[in-house]
């Protein structure tokens, strides 16, 4: 069995992993990811008892009750790599043994919910409207880092928003993936739906000029006007 070197998993005194500070008993199954930390005050807010509050640099990460259900809920920070990090670090809390640092025998699936505020794309939405992302499309190319499944993709819409955009090939190749269908049914199941565009930055990629011009200064236009069977980018 493989045992995770210490370069490669670090964990903390305290047997916790190293940036999230998290041991598997702190983290619920279910898991409500936000980008500002002060937004955990606001969503364990709503719980009836907080049994675990812990803060590590931009994560913040609260566990409680809220209706009889566990819940946990974390900042993640700005950016995709912030997002490689949490992610990883939450799977290695519940999956690999901390102590041995082998992979456990029974593994734990999580359920990830991504809260956030974004721009709108389409003019027919109105602010303030809540939107499900049905799809993910991604411009920051962390996912190219690791070896997937080519299933998990959406390659033909991938291409065919390319082809759309007149995608420039110095640029990461974007990657669409779909949302859990549980999860679409069971938390956005009355609301708008559609595809949300992932950036890796804040200026530039999200078409903000200041003093650098842009390689893609139509990109949003191109964005709000890309369909593929009936799916819109939306935000």
């Amino acid at each position: 069995m493989r045992k995770f070197k210490e370069s490669e998993l670090i964990i903390n005194p305290d047997g916790s992993v190293y940036h999230l500070k998290l041991r598997p008993e702190h983290i619920a199954d279910n898991v409500i990811l936000v980008g500002d930390q002060e937004r955990v005050d606001t969503v364990s807010g709503h719980f009836s008892k907080v049994e675990f509050r812990v803060q590590n640099r931009e994560f913040r990460t609260h566990t409680g009750i809220y209706r009889g259900e566990r819940i946990t809920v974390m900042s993640t920070g700005i950016g995709t790599d912030n997002i490689d990090i949490v992610l990883n670090e939450l799977d290695a809390a519940v999956n690999i043994d901390l102590e041995k640092r082998v992979q456990k025998d029974e593994l734990r699936q999580l359920n990830l919910i991504r809260l956030g505020t974004s721009g709108a794309l389409q003019a027919d939405i109105p602010v303030d409207t809540f939107v499900a992302s049905e799809y993910g499309l991604g411009f920051d190319g962390l996912l190219h880092f690791y070896s997937y499944d080519q299933g998990l993709t959406e390659s033909g819409m991938s291409e065919a928003f390319i082809k759309h955009s007149g995608w420039d090939k110095r640029m990461p190749y974007p990657y669409i993936v779909r949302a859990s269908e549980r999860l679409l049914e069971t938390v956005a199941y009355d609301l708008r739906k559609g595809i949300t565009a992932t950036a890796n930055g804040f200026f530039g990629p999200q078409g903000r000029e200041l003093r650098i011009p842009l390689a893609l200064p139509d990109l949003n236009d191109k964005m709000g006007s890309f369909s593929f069977s009936g799916h819109r980018i939306t935000n």
